[in-house]
């Protein structure tokens, strides 16, 4: 006889897991099925082991300029196996922070693919879709995450053609590597492989880089990095992919004609598409558009009864902290609760590459063509005090804030370790916080997160820093 839940999830990434945790804390009797590690795609093969691997090209490139810091030291060699090892330790670390808290929680770990099976029940089957036992839950949470998109003239093999899993596990450093996809994905192998020596160039459909970005944020990425040595194609599209691994040629259709690359391997990161297959979806009455399942953006429920979805597979913007205040407010909800609705005009995003880019809300182009007259202020770092101390000289802050009423429509940052800084953003947006309060909010100094006041200044014209005239009366 199937043994009976409140809530059974299906899948364990920062959606899943956070939703089995939260369901546990509130009193409903919880399982969560998952067919590889617990953590999904992001604690075993995405957010976490990244940005191990991003980290130790950070220390190489401190290491190499540690002169410009007053200090003498050998030139730093890279142990490529050995950074690969740590990061996968970093994942396991945290892969098993995940078991912990499901042993804590009292939630039943069930081993294997969860398959809807018709009134309220879920069968849970093997490698070779033989079932291996079934369950039944009150309220089903399908969080089953995205995986790597594929296209016709990049099918992923493992080894002309890599994944994001593919390029954090390699075993042998490449000396060349094509990257096809320059969004967060992308940049992040980008930086981390042209930072420890391989031959890198970036190919992108869209203008410029981080296309989802302010126009100025990637084409000032795009001249950091090519002054760097990274060779980045826009406007351009890879059209087919000849040869062995190690030996590749990359045929690129660009605005000037075909160009001909040379190459070790090819990473593929043209974005995800949703875990939709296999799940019983269509034979339970979940509708599924464009790769992803349709849900309600306020209850998460699916167009069956008792059936919900969070994170990736539901669309983007497929980001873990997305996932994981889906899948609190998802269970509240089942819970009997009031929880807050997701305000999705205020998610941000980050790309953890060097240096960093964050950004929330609108961009410039964006708010222009919602019809707001607006107000821009920016403040390069390389008037900030702190960015100078720090050596990080690069990049800069860019508010936009709505001419009429100062609401505070986007901010946008390049720069040293500007992922940790946009919070202030978020929250303030989220407080309806206009510009000129923050402007008169006393941000400490020296800091790098008191460019943000400086740039909402400059959008004003009350600027100090800069320089700015005047203005005209």
């Amino acid at each position: 006889m199937a043994k009976e839940y409140d809530v059974v999830v299906i899948g364990t990434g920062p959606g899943g897991y956070v939703a089995a945790i939260r369901a546990s804390q509130l009193g409903l009797k919880t399982a969560v099925i998952e067919k590889r590690d617990l953590g999904g795609v992001c604690l075993n093969i995405g957010c976490i082991p990244t940005k191990a691997l991003l980290k130790s090209a950070e220390v190489l490139d401190t290491m190499r300029h540690a002169k410009k810091f007053g200090l003498k030291s050998a030139e730093p060699e890279v142990d490529f196996p050995a950074v690969i090892k740590r990061s996968r330790g970093v994942a396991d670390k945290m892969s098993k922070g995940v078991q912990f808290l499901m042993k804590t929680n009292k939630i039943d770990v069930l081993k294997g693919k969860g398959v809807l099976a018709g009134k309220g029940e879920v069968k849970i089957v093997d490698d070779s879709d033989k079932e291996t036992d079934r369950v039944k839950g009150k309220h089903i949470i399908l969080a089953t995450g995205a995986r790597s998109r594929e296209l016709p003239a990049l099918k992923i093999d493992g080894k002309r053609i890599i994944n994001s899993e593919g390029a954090m596990k390699m075993e042998k450093q490449p000396k060349r590597m094509v990257i096809v996809g320059a969004g967060a994905i992308g940049i992040e192998f980008a930086y981390f492989y042209h930072t420890i020596g391989t031959e890198v160039t970036v190919v992108e459909l869209q203008k410029t880089i981080l296309p989802v970005e302010d126009e100025e944020i990637g084409k000032e990425l795009a001249k950091i990095y090519k002054k760097a040595g990274m060779k980045i194609m826009t406007e351009s599209s890879v059209e087919k992919v000849d040869g062995k691994p190690g030996n590749l040629t990359v045929t690129v259709k660009t605005p000037k004609g075909e160009e001909k690359i040379e190459t070790d391997v090819v990473l593929s990161a043209v974005g995800v598409v949703g875990n939709v297959e296999g799940l019983g979806l269509e034979e339970a009455g979940v509708k599924v558009e464009k790769g992803s399942i349709v849900a309600n953006l306020e209850t998460y429920e699916t167009d069956a009864k008792g059936v919900y979805a969070i994170g990736d597979v539901i669309g983007a913007p497929w980001l873990a902290h997305k996932a994981s205040h889906e899948a609190i407010a998802c269970v509240e909800q089942i819970a009997g609760l009031n929880p807050q609705p997701i305000n999705y005009d205020n998610i941000p995003g980050c790309t953890y590459c060097v240096p960093q880019v964050a950004s929330v809300g609108l961009t410039e182009k964006a708010a222009k063509e919602k019809g707001y007259e607006v107000k821009v202020g920016r403040f390069p770092f390389a008037a900030s005090g702190k960015a100078s101390a720090a050596g990080h000289p690069e990049g800069f802050v860019k508010v936009i804030f709505d001419a009429e009423y100062g609401e505070w429509l986007g901010c946008h940052m390049i720069g040293d370790g500007v992922t940790e800084m946009i919070s202030e953003a978020v929250l303030a947006r989220d407080l309806e916080t206009t510009g000129h309060e923050v402007i008169a909010a006393v941000h400490p100094h020296p800091t790098m997160s008191e460019a943000i006041m400086e740039a909402a200044a400059e959008a004003y014209n009350e600027g100090v820093h800069l320089g700015t005239p005047p203005k005209k009366k």
